[in-house]
């Protein structure tokens, strides 16, 4: 992969970002042979950080033969999208998010995301099925956000050793 490839993408991202916000940075790596696994493709991860905090990230690989260009605004694109979904969590973490707090200690736990995705509600399902732990879901209309909450199971690592 070329050099000049991560260039291409940056200013694709920037091109669309840049329209909302005035300061974007974007780091690129570039490695080649072993150093890059052998691997003959390339991806790009944005990750954006909010006034308050969180992360909020979108990422994707590149199709054979597909632009730079196409890429870094699709991937620019699926970015503004999880941070106009609101929330503290994107949607390709919440799952994780959820499975933390069903694990933390016997105590009330809660997190706004913004809309739950399919992948998040079969989880849910799960974490009820396999920990017999619910959730309760409060959607709040004016930010277009669900708030979680839950009591943990206090799940602890009874092989670890104690010092």
């Amino acid at each position: 992969v070329s050099p000049t490839t991560a260039n291409r993408v940056v200013d694709a991202v920037r091109g669309l970002c840049n329209k909302f916000i005035p300061d974007v940075y974007v780091y690129t790596d570039h490695y080649k042979g072993k150093e890059a696994g052998m691997s003959p493709g390339w991806g790009v991860s944005l990750v954006a950080s909010t006034t308050t905090g969180c992360l909020m990230s979108a990422e994707r690989a590149a199709a054979k033969g597909e632009l730079p260009e196409d890429v870094g605004a699709n991937v620019a694109e699926l970015l503004l999208e999880e941070v106009a979904h609101g929330g503290c969590v994107d949607t390709s973490h919440q799952a994780m998010m959820l499975h933390f707090m069903a694990l933390c200690p016997e105590d009330v736990s809660k997190i706004k995301v913004g809309s739950l995705s399919n992948y998040t509600i079969v989880f849910l399902r799960h974490l009820r099925d396999f920990y017999g732990i619910t959730f309760k879901i409060t959607a709040d209309e004016t930010t277009k956000t669900v708030e979680l909450a839950c009591m943990g199971i206090g799940f602890t690592n009874m092989s670890k050793k104690v010092t």
